[in-house]
């Protein structure tokens, strides 16, 4: 069952912790992670039964005891049970940026296990929400072959306008955006820094176009700091970037307890319970 939403039904004022306060809420892309991304994406691996990790990095000075140790760098690593695929918590790691904000999660597979390098990879900020992620690893979990192409394009385009999302007037079969030109989802040459298998990520010219990819992010207003960011690697099989899409663009309400600052005043909202 969906809740009915009110554009004009305020947050509790009597409410001195919001953050205790649930609201059904929408649009999905504008409703960030809820401050849980990394639990959201964590639970979901350990119910497809992927083994997780962590591996922390740190400075030991001599005559300083354990519990004084500093640690400089924690990743928490997850991996399939058939090892061809992993996600990597970056987030305290000092991860690079995309659109000025620091990555959250780097989705990883490789084609089979005399290799370990990654065919491709696919990265998220944080306030990506929780469930379009989930949603593209549960596709992605489903998949014999993680790093095999069985669809083109236009799965992607298509499970955004199903919900409602315009095609770029320019570009309809390489972009779309909601109705209010706030999310946006693109398909051309990936960011600098995204890994991928694809031979001409190396060996593009300092002038020439790189290898194209999916690329997805929610600004706010124009010129306004991105609420999120998601970039594909270009061997990213577009089912997978379908499934996120669709997720991403859905239309049922999904639950909050913290509402981004950026995007509050946006969002149709309704207590829960």
């Amino acid at each position: 069952m969906e809740a009915p939403l009110n554009r004009n039904s305020p947050l509790d004022p009597f409410t001195p912790n919001l953050a205790q306060c649930a609201y059904w809420v929408g649009p999905r892309h504008l409703a960030g992670d809820d401050g849980r991304l990394y639990d959201t994406v964590a639970d979901t691996l350990a119910g497809l039964g992927w083994t997780s990790l962590a591996i922390v990095r740190g400075r030991h000075e001599p005559d300083e005891a354990p519990q004084d140790r500093q640690v400089l760098r924690s990743t928490v690593l997850h991996i399939s049970p058939d090892t061809l695929r992993w996600a990597q918590w970056v987030l305290p790691d000092e991860p690079f940026h995309l659109g000025e904000l620091p990555i959250a999660w780097q989705i990883s597979a490789r084609a089979d296990t005399s290799s370990p390098l990654a065919q491709w990879s696919a990265y998220f900020t944080p306030d990506v929400p929780g469930e379009a992620l989930a949603d593209f690893l549960v596709t992605f979990d489903a998949r014999d072959q993680p790093t095999t192409a069985i669809t083109g394009q236009a799965p992607v385009l298509d499970a955004v306008t199903a919900h409602g999302w315009l095609r770029d007037i320019d570009q309809p079969d390489a972009g779309a955006t909601d109705p209010t030109f706030t999310s946006h989802l693109s398909f051309g040459e990936v960011p600098p820094l995204i890994q991928d298998g694809d031979p001409r990520a190396l060996t593009v010219e300092p002038d020439g176009a790189g290898p194209a990819g999916w690329q997805a992010w929610a600004e706010p207003a124009l010129g306004a700091p991105c609420l999120w960011a998601a970039s594909f690697g270009a061997s990213v099989p577009h089912d997978l970037v379908a499934a996120f899409a669709d997720s991403l663009s859905s239309t049922a309400p999904v639950l909050r307890r913290k509402l981004p600052e950026s995007t509050r005043d946006r969002l149709l909202r309704a207590p829960a319970g």
